[in-house]
């Protein structure tokens, strides 16, 4: 990760408000590390560029109606119907669960999107196709290469756990220009207690 990747990061983390500061535990050096290290390396995998590169070229121009009827589409197939099973069986969805479970329960979710914002790859289910109304893409992809975008970190009831958000532009390394954005969805309990030795 360059060096403004990871100081972007650094000011996201550390930009909470002071409320949420002194209640949530410090995960930014945690996050930073996972940022710099695996999901780098994870987003410039040559079947994801290949994906990415695809999709862009097949969306060439495609409109605004059309992306509506996709995302209409794919919220009606509820988790379960041909356009998403389509997408879970590609060979890029097969590759980000495989870094999803090599993550030791770091990672849990991630979701690969194109130029557009819609889906090229995921690790399970998204609620949505269309992701560029979100600004896990607009905090990305649209603010060109290196651009980190993280979401405020949150406690989920239901599991107990504060997660977060990790999203980068993904680019072409031949070309050096942006082709999509990736997400990831971070347990930082987990990430926490992975931590290294000090």
């Amino acid at each position: 990760m360059k060096a403004s990747t990871a100081a972007a990061l650094a000011v996201l983390l550390l930009g909470t408000s002071g409320a949420m500061a002194q209640s949530v535990p410090d995960f930014a050096d945690d996050v930073k590390r996972v940022a710099e290290g695996d999901l780098q390396t994870w987003i410039t995998d040559p079947v994801i560029v290949y994906a990415l590169n695809e999709q862009n070229e097949k969306n060439d121009g495609i409109r605004a109606g059309k992306i509506k009827f996709l995302d209409e589409t794919w919220i009606a197939e509820n988790g379960r119907g041909p356009m998403i099973f389509d997408l879970l069986d590609r060979q890029a969805s097969v590759i980000v669960r495989d870094r999803r479970e090599l993550s030791n329960g770091v990672i849990t979710e991630i979701i690969v999107m194109d130029k557009y914002g819609l889906n090229v790859a995921i690790s399970d289910p998204t609620s949505d196709y269309y992701q560029g109304d979100e600004a896990k893409y607009q905090e990305t992809f649209l603010k060109g290469p290196g651009a980190v975008h993280v979401s405020e970190i949150e406690f989920d009831d239901s599991t107990q756990k504060y997660q977060t958000q990790v999203s980068m532009t993904v680019v072409d390394p031949a070309s050096g220009e942006p082709i999509g954005a990736v997400t990831f969805g971070i347990d930082l309990d987990v990430l926490k207690a992975q931590r290294p030795s000090q």
